[in-house]
């Protein structure tokens, strides 16, 4: 009788215990509790960029964008040699998928004029940084080392103060220094004012303020620019051989838009108007950002 009661109490007692380990099977089932402070969902992977391709960078810029920045093809007299002109030639790379390119040349009677487009699509291969964020990060280090000058407060719009600066300094000229230096406050007139097609003329094109060292009026200084892809920069040298070359970067997503555009005047007496390349610069940044946003 004894046996038969102490029998029952063992199976009871085995039951009991199958449960726990059931039950605590059933928290195993590849998760566990966070710790105090800790959240229990997994990290996502960073988000992909925008753009898996990129356009074909010779045919990114339209002849009549063309014709405005290099006005010696409309003076190519050889319909072959004009057209091979239009097309271009591709910069050299290595993978097309990630970076392209394509440059022009074209000389006319008073400048030589060369124009590089590049495109660089940005892949983060850091499951933690997105492709955006790895965009921006180069777009900074460039930014950087085009080492901008501190922006100048101003009231006025570029086109007032480039008009206003222009007609007040009627007879000056830049000088061969960069147009990214800062203004000379002693006002010492330039060693070539008033000197064939770079005086006042040229000057009052360029919009150049008191020249003595080549500088330009604040409203087209290099500056960062708010109204060009997600974020952007303007960059413009003079050369001690008057050769003037602005730059424009811009990032949409998670690629980086580079145009270098650069003058070589004929004579060493002429300087390029720093309005009129920064204008064609911009204008052309613009057409290839809403082209990404098509």
């Amino acid at each position: 009788m004894q046996r038969k009661a102490y029998v029952p109490g063992v199976a009871a007692l085995l039951a009991v215990l199958l449960a726990g380990c059931t039950g605590g099977s059933g928290d195993d089932n590849g998760t566990t509790d966070p710790k105090p402070g800790e959240s229990a969902t997994t990290p996502t992977a960073a988000q992909p960029g925008k753009y898996r391709t990129l356009p074909e960078p010779c045919a990114a810029v339209s002849h009549g964008t063309l014709d405005s920045l290099l006005p010696g093809i409309k003076q190519v007299t050889d319909e072959e040699q004009r057209e091979k002109t239009y097309e271009g030639t591709a910069t050299q790379t290595y993978d097309t998928d990630r970076k392209v390119g394509c440059r022009w040349k074209a000389q006319s009677t008073g400048a030589t004029d060369h124009l590089l487009v590049d495109f660089e699509r940005v892949v983060s291969y850091d499951n933690a940084v997105s492709d955006d964020d790895r965009a921006t990060e180069i777009y900074l280090k460039r930014e950087t080392s085009a080492d901008l000058p501190e922006p100048v407060a101003s009231s006025e719009s570029p086109e007032s103060s480039e008009a206003s600066e222009s007609s007040s300094s009627s007879d000056s000229s830049e000088s061969p220094e960069s147009s990214g230096s800062s203004a000379d406050e002693s006002g010492s007139p330039s060693d070539d004012s008033g000197s064939g097609p770079s005086s006042s003329a040229s000057d009052a094109e360029s919009g150049s303020a008191t020249p003595s060292d080549g500088s330009t009026p604040s409203a087209l200084q290099p500056r960062t620019l708010d109204d060009l892809g997600d974020e952007a920069f303007l960059d413009d040298a003079l050369s001690s051989t008057r050769q003037r070359t602005v730059t424009v970067v811009f990032r949409t997503s998670n690629v980086v838009v580079t145009i270098q555009y650069d003058e070589q005047p004929a004579t060493t007496t002429d300087v390029p108007s720093s309005k009129d390349m920064q204008d064609r610069a911009r204008k052309l940044a613009g057409q290839l950002a809403d082209a990404f946003n098509d």
